[in-house]
């Protein structure tokens, strides 16, 4: 069995890869459908191979193991790590000059890279040939060029046809903050409990059934398991601007895994402004022209619906109990914050609060004293895997 070494290699990583699945690599390689390509073999296998974001760092190493070869990767001197890591600013540049220039097939990309690493040997900024960064050259960063590889920085354009990072290894522990593959894995793990809450087992479970009546002799006996449909609904609060500022990122990435995900029957998502008043906000910017009642939302919304927050509960602790804490829109109405946020977790079924600062900090951070007023109200849960687990949890009824 070809490159059966590999199969033990990626069991002995902690991924269960079945032999139907290595038969379906072995079918899809006898196909072509890797070019004998090192690069088309590693996004193949792990294609077929691997079921959850969780095991690419370890279907990384491994693979790097046997093949002594990284595909997250090229062979980048550390020199020049050094100063891709500190780009320059953008260099002026004629746009059409370098599209015509630049227009060059995958497989040229990476001779021409290989040829640079064999000539280069000095750091090289705002030019078109050399790896560098602000300038027209299809290899680097934080330039322009409308085709290349972007060699670590960030994807600002979003145009790079590869990008080629440092290989950085990391478990996925349970007490980690959260990026989007982190919360991906998290949501998925979760499937089964928003999936199964609350339903009967009235859909036939055909292959346990075909097994049970094989096992009985052939008489039949039918076996049901949960339908394959949630049944949940959230309403999920973002909190936006201020000291959120720092965390606006890792909340974008909350929002995209959660909706992208598509793991509730039904999805609500408004913002406010360290805690919610009597206006809730469908953009982060939170202007008051795309805005909704707080009290409308309440009236025209089920019990049945879960609630979940996403903020710091940082703020100065008149805040919460002002009827006026949203200053910048001076909306008021003589409800203070705190009293509104009891009314919508008391609303709704079931809350929960996630807080991105750490939980050994909730006693000690600026905003000890609204984040363990909130905590009064609704049970606080760290923005993390666990912390998302225990949360959904939460939301579910899941003791």
């Amino acid at each position: 069995m070809a490159f059966s070494q590999f199969f033990y290699q990626l069991r002995k990583a902690g991924i269960k890869v079945s032999l139907d699945e290595w038969m379906t690599l072995m079918e899809a390689l006898d196909k072509g459908l890797a070019d004998s390509n090192l690069r088309k073999f590693y996004e193949l296998s792990r294609c077929i191979l691997v079921k959850s974001e969780a095991d690419y760092d370890a279907y990384e190493q491994a693979f790097r193991a046997y093949f002594g070869a990284s595909m997250a990767d090229a062979e980048i001197p550390g020199y020049l790590w050094a100063y891709l890591h500190t780009p320059m600013e953008q260099m002026p540049y004629d746009q059409d000059e370098a599209d015509e220039r630049t227009t060059l097939s995958h497989e040229e990309l990476e001779n021409l890279l290989e040829k640079r690493l064999m000539e280069q040997k000095n750091e090289h900024n705002g030019g078109t040939r050399w790896i560098g960064t602000a300038g027209t050259s299809p290899l680097g960063n934080s330039g322009y060029s409308h085709d290349g590889f972007r060699i670590g920085g960030d994807g600002n354009s979003q145009r790079a046809m590869q990008v080629i990072s440092e290989v950085s290894y990391r478990d996925f522990r349970e007490d980690e903050p959260l990026d989007i593959r982190h919360f991906q894995t998290a949501l998925r793990r979760l499937r089964q409990f928003s999936a199964r809450q609350g339903q009967r087992r009235d859909a036939l479970d055909i292959e346990a059934t075909v097994a049970k009546t094989c096992e009985n002799a052939g008489m039949l006996r039918l076996v049901y398991d949960y339908p394959r449909k949630n049944t949940v609904k959230l309403i999920a609060m973002f909190d936006s601007g201020g000291s959120m500022e720092k965390y606006a990122r890792l909340c974008s990435r909350l929002f995209q895994a959660v909706s992208k995900e598509n793991h509730f029957k039904d999805l609500k998502i408004y913002y406010f402004h360290n805690c919610p008043y009597n206006k809730l906000y469908k953009d982060p910017g939170c202007n008051l022209a795309d805005s909704v009642d707080t009290q409308w939302l309440l009236q025209n919304t089920d019990r049945d619906y879960r609630l979940l927050f996403v903020g710091d509960a940082s703020m100065a602790s008149w805040e919460l109990r002002y009827y006026n804490g949203n200053r910048r829109n001076r909306v008021s109405d003589g409800v203070s914050g705190v009293a509104w946020l009891a009314r919508l977790v008391g609303h709704c079924q079931e809350a929960a609060w996630m807080n991105p600062i750490p939980r050994e900090q909730w006693e000690t951070a600026r905003g000890r004293v609204t984040i363990e007023r909130i905590r009064s109200v609704v049970s606080m849960y760290p923005l993390s895997v666990e912390g998302l687990e225990a949360a959904i949890r939460k939301l579910l009824g899941i003791r």
